[in-house]
């Protein structure tokens, strides 16, 4: 039987949510406002109504003790989903991330599980205040012990949700909070259906000029770059990373080693970013097929910047497309 849907990223994170507490019972959601309020995002809407507050719990401004919870909660065999309100937000309980959740699996060699998802809403767009338009994704990926993903598609948001819930490992799984409610990418769903196998890199549109590596929010912008290029007779590869920790970087060498050129894509600053490990990764694995240099296209090496500033600092199409001008004229 199916169950086919037209949904929204938001609302397809709010079906995998509750499809996950369905299966369950020890599958627990916890953050500020998630509960009565639904969340700041709407993102977790009619959950403590139908399942109650023992299991969608509203709890007090304080990160570290929403994750230090969360890890009590998983020693105890419960399945915790954290929500982070903005993504500036989570750095209070950022010892608690880094310290206990990402060793105790290790540290007690396997006997600890951890199956902690930590939801953040990440990126800037929506014209927001300080602390609630960053991209501190490289900072966890670079903690071993993690696993850190992020999706741009209602597809993946269904589906994705679901598969880190049931992970015996700590996931923060990022979403891009300028697009949860965005119509133009409602996608069909069948939610009825066998759960799809995520976290892997994804080649979203084939492209033989160029590849473009996006992830999050910015693969929408490389997609439309994309299309704007192949009026100007370019043929850009895209690929949406899906998981930033580990990479899975095998389709993008594949990619590469067609196209010969690639434009690494962030909203995140430069230095010492997942743009900069993928530049070095690439060099490495495909230097004789580069025609080029890696190129990335990110936000600027500043704090973000005041709302009415934000448009200058997103990577938009327009840059893409200059750095692919740049690469070609190499």
């Amino acid at each position: 039987m199916t169950d086919l849907q037209k949904l929204t990223i938001g609302k397809a994170l709010n079906l995998g949510l509750r499809r996950a507490m369905e299966e369950d019972p020890k599958v627990l959601i916890m953050g500020e406002d998630v509960g009565k309020l639904g969340g700041v995002f709407r993102i977790t809407d009619g959950l403590q109504k139908d399942f109650g507050e023992q299991r969608v719990l509203d709890t007090p401004l304080a990160e570290s003790g929403i994750i230090g919870t969360a890890v009590g909660l998983a020693v105890r065999g419960f399945r915790p989903v954290c929500e982070i309100q903005f993504e500036g937000f989570i750095f209070p309980g950022f010892d608690q991330i880094s310290s206990q959740l990402a060793k105790l699996h290790y540290r007690t060699q396997g006997k600890v599980k951890m199956p902690v998802v930590i939801r953040v809403p990440f990126g800037g767009g929506i014209g927001a205040v300080e602390h609630h338009s960053e991209s501190p994704e490289s900072l966890f990926a670079h903690i071993p012990g993690l696993k850190v993903v992020s999706i741009s598609n209602a597809v993946d948001a269904y589906w994705g949700i679901q598969e880190a819930i049931k992970s015996d490992d700590p996931i923060l799984f990022f979403e891009p909070k300028r697009l949860y409610h965005s119509g133009a990418l409602r996608a069909e769903i069948d939610v009825a259906g066998t759960p799809q196998k995520m976290f892997s890199s994804h080649v979203v549109r084939e492209g033989t000029t160029a590849t473009v590596v996006a992830y999050g929010p910015s693969v929408k912008v490389a997609l439309d770059a994309a299309a704007a290029a192949e009026d100007e007779g370019k043929s850009l590869e895209v690929i949406d990373l899906r998981t930033l920790s580990p990479l899975d970087l095998g389709p993008v060498f594949e990619s590469v080693r067609k196209t010969g050129r690639l434009i690494a894509l962030s909203e995140a600053p430069s230095e010492s970013s997942l743009t900069s490990e993928i530049a070095a990764r690439v060099q490495q694995e495909c230097f004789y097929s580069l025609e080029a240099p890696v190129l990335r296209v990110t936000g600027f090496d500043t704090p973000y910047p005041p709302a009415k500033l934000e448009e200058h600092y997103l990577p938009d199409l327009d840059r893409v497309l200059h750095a692919v001008d740049r690469s070609l004229a190499w």
